[in-house]
């Protein structure tokens, strides 16, 4: 006899953030109470030192934790979530550890996902800590905004179509509307859509694994949404910035990994073209020798063949 699935299954991973991880868990519950969803809820974390495991041993008894020996990687981390709750559940909420849940998201986000039998992926509206509007929606990459990510493109346009921007007018409208792809803080998945396409690429240690999920998901036949009347807040950046040479060496691998994979040779070639030229530049003029380690990564990324 086949069990019935939970509507759905909550994925969290954590590195070094107790604290904020503490405040996505206590909102978290509550709003699952509130809403009155059964959900499963797992917390995976990539070897904290901050006592991140025992906290929520202590105060989340809910979760179930799966303390890992070392950080295996944002996207390695929530493959093991994916990969033993996927059968179990008929959707799966990825949610980073720095955001707060407020009461009615859960059940907006769901009500949504089954009113729309063609939606794979789904995200929030994402508001920042003062309760204004954070960017969560964006067009699939291609040359532009990569000249907006090297500086190479007047600042007044950073926030327009030309670097991927939707109008804000759409996020204060009460119905959805259809996006490439959403921020992956609060990235609601449905579960036969990522049966259908398979998991997230683990080639990606941390950024743009969501763009890629969004796009293998659009060429397979899923949409993806943007909920302005689900919202969620997120703080942002509370594990990356732990480690910036590192992240932006990160950051720009993973580019040309998506890329490589999404992108006809002509695009590629000319972005190529721009990267290498901009960040040896850079790494000539590297101020530490972990600025330089960086820069060097990325160099060797858009060097491969890959790009080619």
């Amino acid at each position: 006899m086949a069990t019935e699935k939970l509507p759905l299954a909550v994925i969290i991973v954590s590195w070094n953030v107790a604290a904020h991880l503490d405040r996505c868990l206590a909102s978290l519950k509550h709003a699952l109470t509130t809403d009155e969803v059964a959900a499963a809820g797992w917390v995976v974390d990539n070897g904290s030192t901050d006592g991140t495991a025992e906290m929520v041993r202590a105060r989340h008894p809910w979760v179930e934790l799966h303390a890992q020996g070392t950080n295996l990687g944002y996207v390695r981390a929530n493959n093991l979530g994916l990969a033993a709750l996927l059968d179990k559940a008929e959707a799966l909420w990825l949610l980073n550890p720095d955001t707060v849940v407020p009461e009615g998201a859960v059940r907006t986000l769901l009500a949504f996902l089954e009113s729309h039998p063609r939606a794979g992926l789904l995200g929030p509206k994402l508001l920042n800590a003062d309760g204004s509007l954070q960017e969560c929606a964006f067009r699939f990459p291609g040359l532009t905004q990569v000249l907006f990510s090297l500086g190479k493109m007047p600042d007044r346009l950073y926030y327009s179509a030309l670097n991927g921007r939707y109008a804000p007018a759409l996020f204060e409208q009460a119905e959805g509307f259809e996006i490439d792809h959403p921020l992956g803080a609060a990235m609601l998945a449905r579960g036969d859509a990522v049966r259908d396409v398979g998991l997230l690429d683990d080639g990606f240690f941390m950024y743009c694994e969501e763009i890629d999920w969004a796009w293998r998901m659009r060429k397979a036949g899923w949409q993806t949404w943007l909920v302005p009347a689900a919202e969620v807040t997120h703080i942002g950046g509370a594990s990356s910035e732990q480690a910036r040479p590192a992240t932006t060496a990160y950051l720009w691998e993973s580019r040309a990994r998506l890329y490589g994979k999404h992108r006809g040779w002509l695009t590629r070639a000319l972005v190529r073209g721009l990267v290498l030229r901009t960040f040896s530049v850079r790494d000539a003029q590297a101020e530490s020798t972990d600025w330089a380690a960086a820069y060097g990564r990325i160099l060797a990324a858009w060097r491969g063949r890959g790009l080619a």
